[in-house]
């Protein structure tokens, strides 16, 4: 019998989730100059105001994702936000939903910090994040952040209220 998928916050500096996040970024490369890439290091991951969770079967990793506290600002009309950063599933667990669940499972730790206002960047090259972002009822809106509005990045919402 397959263990059941559980996600849960763990720290982004176990060997796993570093070789995970780093295959991540190799893949990346390959999409995007290094000043394109909107990454958060391990370390960055590790700052108070980030919230990190990992989804595995067991003892094996199958996806991560994040998001770190924002304050308010005029992009977003005052509000504060939660930006998720760092979704990945494993190539070999795809189809799954484990993509849809991590989402979900963020969007819980969100609003149980008292967050009501979620966005994210992604690339446009990054067919697939940008179907799923869309299927969990994302919409596109401006760049915020300080990200540059540069036509290779994608910027999505979703109200949490």
């Amino acid at each position: 019998m397959k263990p059941a998928l559980v996600i849960q916050a763990e720290r982004p500096d176990q060997p796993d989730v570093v070789a995970a996040l780093g295959a991540l970024d190799a893949y990346l490369a390959t999409l995007y100059a290094p000043e394109d890439n909107h990454i958060l290091d391990v370390q960055a991951l590790l700052a108070s105001d980030v919230v990190f969770l990992v989804a595995r079967e067991g003892s094996r990793l199958l996806g991560t994702g994040a998001f770190r506290h924002m304050p308010a600002s005029p992009e977003t009309e005052g509000r504060q936000y939660a930006e998720i950063k760092r979704m990945v599933v494993d190539p070999a667990a795809r189809g799954r939903g484990i993509g849809a669940q991590m989402i979900a499972a963020l969007e819980a730790a969100m609003q149980q910090a008292g967050c009501t206002l979620a966005l994210l960047e992604t690339g446009r090259d990054q067919v697939e994040a940008v179907r799923l972002y869309g299927r969990a009822g994302y919409r596109r809106r401006a760049a915020f952040g300080g990200y540059p509005d540069n036509g290779l990045s994608l910027f999505f919402e979703k109200s949490l209220a």
